[in-house]
């Protein structure tokens, strides 16, 4: 940034209160780590953590024109972490960057994330810190050809061009506290 003429120009600021030098780094660093006891699992997509835009794309039900909205709304990398606890619940946590230089696609992504709930779900409760992040747990549980009914909460946020989605999965309907404790402790990472 240039200084106006005689004026001194303004001071950096230090890597640990500038957001921009953490969400340009590793976004696998900034996601929750695995806890202590806690298994992986095998079925998150992508490569090390992180999701390309073809396998991000090929996530949705309609793969092939969610690869074109993506690319319109500037879809940046994602990267995501799950792993299975002892009690037979998975986590899943996504977090989504979008380049939001034409389109402010962090918003709608977090809209549309709230709005699209296969299922019967509760209306939800804000996410505290966040303006629009909502966290829901579903009543019903769902159930697979072949599998036991599994409950699901999630989650929907955003942080500037950051979105975060966390899905939990269990035997048990999940509790409104597991849902916004992990909500709350991922966006303080970001």
């Amino acid at each position: 940034m240039l200084a106006p003429a005689g004026d001194e120009a303004p001071k950096r600021l230090p890597a640990a209160q500038d957001r921009k030098v953490r969400t340009d780094g590793d976004l696998r660093e900034l996601l929750l780590k695995k806890p202590r006891g806690a298994e992986d699992v095998e079925w998150p997509e992508g490569s090390g953590g992180w999701l390309d835009l073809p396998t991000f794309a090929g996530l949705a039900d309609q793969a092939s024109g969610d690869f074109a909205y993506q690319v319109e709304n500037e879809f940046r990398r994602a990267a995501t972490v799950a792993w299975k606890e002892g009690d037979g619940r998975t986590v899943e946590i996504r977090v989504t960057q979008f380049r939001q230089e034409e389109v402010l696609a962090a918003a709608d992504y977090v809209q549309e994330g709230a709005y699209w709930r296969p299922g019967e779900v509760n209306s939800g409760w804000p996410i505290p810190g966040t303006g629009d992040g909502r966290a829901y747990s579903h009543e019903q549980p769902r159930s697979e050809p072949g599998a036991s009914p599994r409950y699901m909460a999630e989650a929907h946020a955003r942080r500037g061009g950051l979105v975060l989605t966390i899905w939990v999965t269990g035997p048990e309907r999940i509790a409104k506290k597991t849902i916004l404790d992990l909500a709350e402790r991922q966006l303080e990472r970001l």
